[in-house]
């Protein structure tokens, strides 16, 4: 049996559309050293059946590669094979500005959004997403700027990342549209949006909730049997491992199937470059988690009982 998502587990963005499947790739570290080429990472990625493909300008900057690296590299892709293109949702973010570090300014975000276009070398992005917030940005700007960029027809749908509830609902205020996404940090090992209203908010506002970095950073990932050195983080991974063990699966693909079984459905972004590892994600799909088996790894992470 090949293991994937069915149109029965298509997760809709919001009320924008468009619908993805259950995983997602991001493309952090797309400017990263790898075994694989751009393409091939990306046909193994649609291989697996990931339709969301998150990446941001910002991407490859911090790691020397200068800014918009992911977008150029992926933008090449399309141009040696344009038919990849039209087998995604394509996703990028805004707004993170080094030095400033952030502009979440009308005039900045429209003339980021036509950089980025610029460099994939497409004409509309499925998906913008505010990448941080600007503090000094008032809502507003923030909704107005959407606005035009959506009536130009330069994006499809818009979203944030790395906000707040509050953030959230206030964005919202001001927008004439619905936000698709949210996008924050959400593992085994990063579990504060069960309990900072981040997937509450989500589902009371009809929202997609996007999981970045769901192998806590890479520190779900040591080999079987070496310690982290984190008495917290060893206990999440003998968790994970008991249940990898029972499903006959990876470590990873039980991470992906915990943030996967929350009711807001959230969609893990896979980080890993690695073609064997991406391929292993898919087995996310054949672990069918007890309630039972959830609440210990959540245990796990808290380090204490449930009150």
């Amino acid at each position: 049996m090949t293991l994937g998502p069915t149109p029965e587990t298509r997760i809709p963005l919001g009320s924008s559309g468009l619908e993805v499947a259950p995983l997602g790739w991001g493309m952090w570290r797309l400017p990263a050293a790898s075994d694989a080429s751009p393409r091939a990472r990306v046909e193994a990625v649609l291989e697996i059946g990931c339709t969301l493909f998150d990446t941001a300008d910002v991407y490859g900057y911090h790691k020397g590669s200068g800014f918009g690296a992911a977008e150029r590299l992926l933008g090449a892709v399309f141009r040696e094979a344009p038919a990849l293109r039209e087998r995604m949702v394509l996703a990028t973010k805004a707004g993170i500005a080094p030095p400033t570090p952030y502009d979440s300014s009308a005039q900045y975000l429209i003339e980021a959004c036509e950089a980025s276009l610029s460099r994939l070398g497409i004409e509309r992005i499925d998906l913008l997403q505010i990448h941080r917030p600007d503090l000094l940005a008032h809502p507003q700007e923030v909704a107005q700027a959407f606005e035009r960029l959506r009536q130009a027809g330069k994006i499809r749908a818009a979203g944030v990342s790395n906000y707040g509830a509050a953030q959230f609902e206030a964005l919202r205020h001001y927008l004439p549209f619905p936000l698709a996404t949210v996008q924050n940090e959400f593992s085994p090992l990063a579990i504060e949006p069960l309990t900072d209203a981040t997937l509450d908010t989500a589902m009371r506002a009809g929202t997609a909730m996007l999981a970045w970095s769901p192998l806590g950073q890479g520190r779900l990932a040591v080999p079987a049997g070496e310690s982290t050195g984190n008495a917290r983080t060893d206990a999440v991974i003998a968790a994970l491992d008991a249940v990898a063990v029972r499903a006959g699966t990876a470590r990873a693909a039980v991470a992906y199937a915990w943030i996967m079984a929350h009711p807001a459905r959230p969609v893990p972004l896979i980080g890993s470059q690695n073609l064997a590892r991406i391929r292993e994600a898919r087995g996310a799909y054949a672990v069918h988690m007890t309630r039972q088996e959830w609440y210990r790894i959540l245990v796990a992470a808290r380090g204490e009982r449930m009150p």
